[in-house]
């Protein structure tokens, strides 16, 4: 089959040029034709439960009100998050903010209390903010709470959270849980463990995992969107494995496959574990989630009428 060129015009659509991809069929293009077209396969099918996994800094690096769409609208049912993506989230949900960078030298951001993200900056008075308020939170949840899942900490986090924007109170509202298994690894992570030296209140990592396998063994078919590597990436796979595996999944990473690393795997490897199964559809798309996703997400929301 010869491969088609792809024509563009000043009236096209974003999904009329995800066909274009789709038609060329090869090399990135094709790629991510084909995990928009999974994608949209996954949001319409009422017997399958979408994982999202967020790894990278993908809130600071604004995606927040996508991911917080895709919870109003019923396109994700569960979401396996960075504990520095919740943790960034809270921070504008207090009404802290994230910048653009200015090429400023790493030091003199340094002497300024400004920490920096590749290229989007976050200040101290921002964090100062965040862990003032999650104190506050904190006190709440452990006057009735001693012992308590990270699930179940970020359900009551969420519902604490007035800002219709925020990914984490928006998740607790429409009943979709939120595991966070690096949660520690994060300024929320600190500043928990903080609160625990002089209060008794405990995180139980363990906890999770009845509920996350009751999600899993009840549902008909598991379909994952898999948005950066790491161990978000791992822990949505790896919860699956007690069931066969995913039946579909999409990822995009900038992480290569030649280190053995999981995070650049395809996710075809990810058969070989049964942590997705054989005959299942799978799109691995190599790029910058902050370019790539919305792009595909928005192709099959035009794909399926829904914007």
């Amino acid at each position: 089959m010869k491969v088609t060129q792809i024509d563009v015009d000043k009236d096209m659509s974003i999904l009329d040029l995800i066909n274009q991809f789709d038609e060329s069929g090869v090399l990135g293009a094709g790629r991510v034709a084909r995990a928009c077209n999974i994608l949209a396969d996954m949001i319409q099918d009422d017997e399958m439960s979408v994982f999202l996994s967020l790894g990278g800094p993908l809130i600071p690096g604004g995606m927040r009100n996508i991911v917080t769409k895709m919870i109003k609208d019923g396109h994700v049912d569960l979401i396996v998050a960075s504990g520095a993506n919740i943790t960034h989230d809270l921070v504008e949900a207090f009404g802290g903010s994230h910048y653009r960078h200015e090429g400023r030298d790493d030091e003199d951001l340094n002497a300024d209390g400004i920490g920096r993200i590749a290229d989007i900056n976050v200040g101290s008075d921002d964090f100062t903010i965040f862990e003032t308020e999650i104190i506050k939170i904190f006190e709440k949840i452990s006057q009735d709470k001693k012992i308590i899942s990270i699930q179940e900490l970020l359900y009551e986090i969420g519902l604490l959270v007035d800002d219709e924007n925020s990914f984490v109170a928006t998740a607790a509202r429409n009943n979709v849980p939120i595991f966070a298994p690096g949660i520690i690894d994060s300024m929320l992570g600190l500043q928990l463990w903080i609160f625990t030296q002089d209060h008794d209140f405990t995180l139980s990592a363990a906890g999770d995992m009845p509920y996350l396998s009751d999600i899993v063994f009840e549902s008909e078919k598991v379909g994952a969107v898999l948005l950066g590597g790491g161990l978000t990436k791992h822990y949505t796979l790896a919860s699956n494995v007690i069931k066969g595996g995913l039946d579909a999944a999409i990822q995009i990473t900038m992480d290569r496959p030649e280190a053995g690393s999981l995070g650049g795997a395809p996710l075809e490897e990810a058969k070989s574990w049964s942590k997705a199964r054989c005959g299942s559809s799978l799109a691995s798309v190599v790029g910058d989630v902050t370019v790539i996703f919305p792009l595909i997400y928005a192709a099959a929301l035009d794909k399926l009428g829904d914007n």
